[in-house]
């Protein structure tokens, strides 16, 4: 008696399994964006920028050292009292002689260092956002009676004018070194 030949494999369908195993995880995978700031860099340009000096009394300087610990204006302060105190700046409502003339030459300056945790930049940077997101959210308000979101576009760009968000991010320090 002859040998048998052992039966073959059907592997017609292999392929077609294979794909719809690859469409499968392709669709049910979620892709993980990264995370960030979102900020509008100006137009890069050849010429230097024109030096303009400035009044110190419209600066609300932000310095976050490498342990993580906040210098407002020279002075030792909270994350958590932030978000206040830059609105007080910003607006001023007391007319203070150490607080910002106008809201329009407001300039908030954040300095970091390398060695500060990106987490705390981005809390510190939110609050200072946030600052300006309530000023005018609370000029919404008191103009046309809704939060500054739901106003028509001229609404919003009247109000942008009035309460500029101008955070000026200075280069970093190098790591412990607090200027």
């Amino acid at each position: 008696m002859g040998r048998r030949k052992p039966p073959e494999i059907n592997a017609s369908s292999m392929a077609d399994i294979a794909f719809l195993l690859l469409i499968f995880f392709l669709v049910t995978t979620t892709i993980v964006e990264d995370k960030g700031v979102l900020v509008k860099l100006p137009p890069w340009s050849e010429e230097p920028p024109e030096i303009q000096k400035m009044n110190t009394r419209n600066v609300y300087s932000v310095l976050v050292n490498a342990e993580n610990q906040l210098l407002v204006r020279g002075e030792p302060t909270s994350i958590e009292t932030l978000r206040e105190n830059t609105k007080v700046f910003i607006s001023n409502p007391q007319k203070l002689e150490n607080m910002a003339e106008d809201p329009r030459k407001a300039i908030v300056s954040l300095r970091n260092d390398r060695g500060t945790n990106y987490e705390t930049y981005l809390t510190v940077y939110n609050e200072l956002k946030a600052a300006y997101n309530e000023l005018r959210d609370e000029l919404a308000n008191r103009r046309h009676g809704k939060d500054f979101e739901f106003l028509n576009r001229d609404q919003r760009d009247k109000i942008r004018s009035e309460l500029p968000l101008v955070i000026s991010e200075a280069e970093p320090t190098n790591f412990g070194e607090e200027n």
